[in-house]
């Protein structure tokens, strides 16, 4: 197993314990509601779905290059936020190499 995997788990873990905690506190539509409690927490939501977009654009192309299925973790990210690029690391990590491209950009690089 390695570092990066080792990281990604621990990161998961702590992140789950935490939502788990805040969920059974204020509830799922709770988290949302207290977002728009005031103009800082309405910027941070907002600025977080942008986030979210932005991850699940390089979900779709880095999983295409790979030759992974994205959807499933673009839906995590839609219902559950972080813990789909979260998963979709961890899954990359177990599952996939790096594309020919990086590997040639890699190697390129090593040779100059």
């Amino acid at each position: 197993m390695s570092n990066r995997l080792i990281v990604l788990l621990l990161i998961i873990a702590g992140f789950g314990v935490l939502t788990t905690r805040a969920v059974m506190d204020a509830g799922y539509v709770g988290l949302f509601m207290s977002s728009f409690g005031s103009l800082s927490g309405t910027q941070i939501f907002f600025d977080l779905v942008i986030l979210g977009v932005l991850a699940c654009i390089w979900m779709v192309n880095d999983a295409r290059e790979r030759g992974l299925v994205a959807w499933p973790f673009i839906l995590i990210t839609l219902l559950a936020g972080s813990f789909g690029p979260l998963l979709y690391l961890v899954v990359r990590e177990l599952r996939s190499p790096a594309p020919d491209s990086a590997r040639a950009r890699a190697a390129t690089r090593a040779t100059s």
